[in-house]
């Protein structure tokens, strides 16, 4: 991460991805839309730069990363390609804090196997976004389209297959650790349609009465 004053610039590593991108395409760094700047190679491998401003830094995790975090990384969906899991639109609402990451075998079991063993998620969701999370509802956490399997009013546990651990940064990440969290937009937008109508002024007119067919 590099101070160019205003602004904080993140370099990422990506080999596999780094390579797709041109200059001011967008992607997803664990769940935060960003435009890539300055793609290039390096001995290390393919790599990319994005800036961060006020407002992502205030509102993500990314300003808390640190040489070698591991970030989750994902390209924008073609308009007409299949969609997998739900809309995310890579704005995020607000930084949860991953309560507890645990096997659903018990550690001690003689059938636990680190590799293939399905996990328990548990994240304490900001406050603002509560009221979205629904049980089996939608959410993205770090950028993982996911479904809540429980909600508590505060916490959201959710059930995480061995290729989600794997694959994502997940497997890297603490008890403690801030994760980023999206509510699904179409709760939100069904929320703001619901306030509208709950606001809205009804007045019985003559006109109204008339149109009733009074």
């Amino acid at each position: 991460m590099k101070d160019l004053g205003g602004v904080q610039r993140l370099t990422v590593a990506a080999p596999g991805v780094a390579g797709r991108l041109r200059e001011g395409d967008s992607l997803a760094v664990s769940g935060v839309c960003l435009t890539a700047l300055e793609v290039a190679n390096a001995d290390a491998g393919e790599f990319f730069h994005a800036d961060l401003a006020a407002e992502t830094l205030a509102k993500t995790s990314l300003g808390l990363l640190v040489p070698g975090s591991l970030v989750n990384l994902e390209l924008p969906t073609a308009a007409g390609a299949p969609l997998g899991g739900h809309v995310v639109q890579g704005h995020v609402d607000g930084t949860g804090t991953l309560v507890s990451l645990e096997p659903v075998v018990a550690r001690d079991s003689p059938e636990f196997d680190r590799e293939t063993t399905d996990w328990w998620l548990t994240v304490r969701v900001p406050e603002q976004v509560r009221r979205f999370m629904v049980e089996k509802g939608s959410v993205a956490i770090e950028g993982i389209s996911l479904t809540i399997a429980r909600s508590d009013g505060e916490t959201i546990s959710i059930a995480i297959l061995p290729l989600t651990y794997w694959r994502t940064n997940l497997h890297a990440l603490a008890a403690g650790a801030p994760v980023n969290v999206e509510a699904d937009v179409l709760v939100k937008f069904a929320e703001m349609r619901l306030d509208e109508a709950a606001k809205a002024e009804f007045e019985i007119t003559e006109a109204w009465l008339v149109a009733s067919g009074f």
